[in-house]
């Protein structure tokens, strides 16, 4: 853990503001009213060994008015009191000192970790649910209806009147063979004029046409301009249906075990409070963004009236199932970066390290996989201030393989 000067003056005028004395194993916080002894320490004053400065305690003096080298005042440094018994190593704090010094303590207990995770996401189109509208056959644009790029359109809107030269011959076969009364011709010359674009086979115009939108929803890109000449497979015009959305969750990628293809999800989005939506989990992403380390999650969620719009932002509550663990509360964690540790109490004012693996979070309790046993007693407040103390005078950390004793 990294302090700034200003916490170090601060931590180092703490520890000065309780006498060091020493402890088995570990350093003795024993707080003193006006120069007398605390409860439970022996009123014959000992010697000390030398004089140091906990911020700096390598370095050793023995004048009691000595300033270390980074300018405070040195504390004494007493001998082992419980020489030659079997000792726990550990910082200890005189009870009457532990309010003072700001130190809580809190139970590792056995409960109940709800399944829910709440994560962010945002709306987007769903994209399985796409139509390309597409020149059946050679022609040329004769009308355009007023169209442009995002405009919401219902199923069958028109988009552009095409003239195809090759459609009114085959509407004159068509006329042709209707007369003859002949259902197998009938139907081969409907099913021509089909192929060339024409809805149900029979037109209206001679060689006119009218290319529609087969759904409704927006229109995400738009080709048909008046006069323009078509190819076949030319597309006019791309929609996007608005029935069904996709939002897309961001889960951390610690948390991926928790989401499963087919579970329930909640959102809340700001523009509509106190509503919320309720959609399914439809794909889990195979793939994991690189700078959040977070996996994009899938629901789809029902969109009647258009209401949800991409781009919209959600807070999104994926259900799950509540989960029997070991917890405490989440502040007494420290988290270093190359490992994870608690301040173990022993309820006689002695603290030490442990190294713990946690696991899920929520509503300020943390997972402890291993590490800790149910019952042990952690500190939930102050431990930095032990923490620092057992890094300074080298105690070391319970290993999570270690004994617990």
């Amino acid at each position: 853990m990294t302090l700034t000067s200003l916490q170090r003056s601060q931590l180092a005028a703490t520890l000065a503001a309780v006498a060091l004395v020493a402890g088995a194993g570990g350093y003795y916080l024993a707080g003193s009213r006006n120069g007398a002894p605390a409860a439970g320490t022996p009123a014959t004053p000992r010697k000390p060994l030398y004089y140091y400065d906990p911020m700096v305690p390598q370095e050793h003096y023995d004048n009691p008015d000595s300033l270390s080298s980074m300018g405070m005042k040195t504390i004494p440094k007493y001998a082992d009191a419980t020489s030659g018994q079997t000792a726990k190593p550990g910082v200890t704090v005189d009870p009457s000192a532990m309010q003072s010094l700001g130190i809580r303590l809190a139970t590792a207990t056995t409960g109940t970790l709800a399944g829910t995770l709440d994560v962010t996401g945002a709306i987007d189109f769903n994209q399985r649910d796409v139509a390309v509208i597409q020149s059946r056959a050679t022609g040329f644009i004769q009308r355009v209806y007023g169209r442009a790029p995002g405009d919401i359109i219902r199923a069958g809107a028109p988009i552009a009147d095409v003239l195809v030269p090759e459609l009114g011959g085959a509407q004159n076969e068509y006329e042709a063979v209707r007369k003859t009364g002949d259902p197998s011709l009938i139907a081969a010359a409907r099913q021509r004029l089909r192929l060339i674009g024409i809805p149900g086979g029979v037109a209206g115009g001679r060689g006119m046409t009218t290319i529609r939108s087969p759904i409704g929803g927006v229109i995400q890109t738009l080709d048909a301009r008046a006069g323009v000449t078509l190819a076949p497979g030319q597309t006019l015009a791309q929609v996007n249906g608005l029935g069904t959305v996709w939002l897309n969750a961001a889960v951390p990628e610690v948390r991926a075990s928790a989401v499963q293809v087919g579970q329930t999800a909640t959102a809340d989005l700001a523009g509509f409070p106190g509503e919320r939506f309720t959609g399914r989990v439809i794909a889990i992403l195979p793939t994991t963004q690189a700078d959040s380390r977070t996996l994009t999650v899938r629901i789809e969620l029902r969109n009647p009236g258009g209401r949800l719009r991409p781009g919209m932002f959600a807070t999104v509550h994926l259900g799950g199932t509540s989960d029997t663990a070991l917890l405490v509360p989440t502040e007494a964690v420290i988290r270093t970066g190359k490992r994870t540790l608690v301040m173990l109490a022993d309820g006689k004012g002695r603290f030490r390290p442990a190294e713990v693996r946690i696991g899920r979070e929520a509503s300020g309790q943390t997972e402890i996989l291993a590490g800790l046993a149910a019952g042990e007693k952690v500190v939930a407040s102050g431990q930095f201030l032990l923490d620092s103390e057992a890094s300074l005078t080298g105690i070391a950390a319970r290993p999570i393989t270690g004994d617990t004793n």
